[in-house]
């Protein structure tokens, strides 16, 4: 089972539990020496701005996925360090991506150097709501992988936050790709712990071997590769990137939306449980996919009537600083998250990025 790592940073003594869980992050990640240490200065820094510069917040640490699929390749394993905070924001983000700018009501030091470390880096920021930053490193470069095609514009990310605390998450969110199909699911395992992480990974193992099918042909395979276990809420959404087309199936409660140029549209998911209680009929769902479009997948951890903003529709902004951005205004120490809570979000590449 993954870890993660959720890490409150309100003093000094914080700071360096950060550092040792990017290096513990990267271990698992199968990264080399230096860039074990790279993961472990971008975390130490983003740490240390949230206490110099936002009165504190919390890093979340994870193994996950590329954040595109390039060729097919979904084998490789990157670190990600999210920073989140409710502090002052930044009034003059591209000026803060310099080296050495700071000031004292924004966050700023050291920003400059983690994006020019990271193999992906991005940042949300608005004065007085607060900053998101989102940085993943992985392996040296492997290089192209071959010619592009129509899945190459399509990326997703997310989050994931254990409940009190905890080393392990029940929740758990992949996504993969065969051919023009790019899949993405997030799975809920019963309750939380380590018998519920143990449904979701489960879930997340048995989509590797459902990349071809359609999303209800795969709810029926993770039905299958769950038995035994708690089970999960389990949705499924694939993008067919060739014919423009978007599939959603799901079982238990996992909210889904796709925002469509601006409105958004509830995806629905049918009771029952994956892998103990499934639904003799999986209904799919369908829609257009344009390059307007994001889909949002979230666990109930996630306050049921949460209201997306504008910038969660936004296809600029990298899907893992949206998915934090959605879990942090959702939730605030008046209204602590009361389960598990993973965030994914799918989007398209900009079309200014190659």
């Amino acid at each position: 089972m993954p870890r993660v790592w959720d890490v409150p940073v309100h003093d000094s003594t914080r700071v360096r539990d950060v550092r040792v869980a990017a290096e513990q992050a990267a271990a698992l990640a199968g990264l080399d020496e230096g860039r074990t240490a790279t993961a472990a200065l971008v975390a130490t820094e983003l740490a240390t701005n949230l206490l110099k510069h936002a009165g504190g917040g919390r890093v979340l640490i994870d193994v996950v996925a590329p954040p595109v699929l390039a060729g097919g390749r979904d084998g490789a394993r990157l670190v990600q360090v999210t920073a989140v905070d409710h502090g002052p924001g930044i009034a003059d983000v591209p000026a803060a991506l310099g080296d050495g700018f700071t000031t004292a009501r924004s966050l700023g030091a050291g920003l400059g150097t983690c994006a020019r470390l990271s193999d992906h880096f991005d940042l949300h920021s608005a004065p007085g709501r607060g900053t998101v930053v989102a940085a993943r490193i992985g392996a040296v470069p492997e290089g192209p992988a071959g010619e592009p095609g129509p899945a190459d514009r399509v990326r997703a990310g997310g989050v994931n936050l254990p409940f009190g605390g905890g080393q392990y998450s029940g929740d758990a969110w992949a996504w993969v790709r065969a051919g023009d199909l790019v899949t993405l699911m997030l799975a809920d395992g019963l309750g939380h712990g380590p018998e519920a992480a143990r449904a979701s990974t489960t879930a997340v193992e048995a989509l590797r071997d459902a990349a071809h099918v359609t999303p209800a042909d795969a709810l029926r395979r993770l039905d299958r590769a769950l038995t035994g276990t708690r089970g999960a809420a389990v949705a499924v959404a694939q993008v067919d990137t060739r014919a423009g087309v978007l599939r959603f199936a799901g079982v238990g409660n996992i909210g889904a939306r796709l925002c469509e140029g601006g409105t958004w549209r509830h995806l629905v998911s049918r009771p029952g449980i994956i892998g103990t209680h499934r639904p003799t009929t999986l209904r799919e769902e369908t829609a257009d996919w344009a390059d307007d479009r994001v889909l949002v997948l979230h666990s109930d951890g996630l306050p049921s009537r949460w209201t997306p903003t504008p910038e969660t529709c936004s296809t600029t902004t990298d899907p893992a600083v949206t998915a934090a951005v959605t879990l942090r205004d959702a939730s605030s120490p008046a209204r602590p998250v009361r389960d598990d809570t993973a965030v994914a979000v799918l989007a398209p590449v900009p079309a200014d990025r190659p």
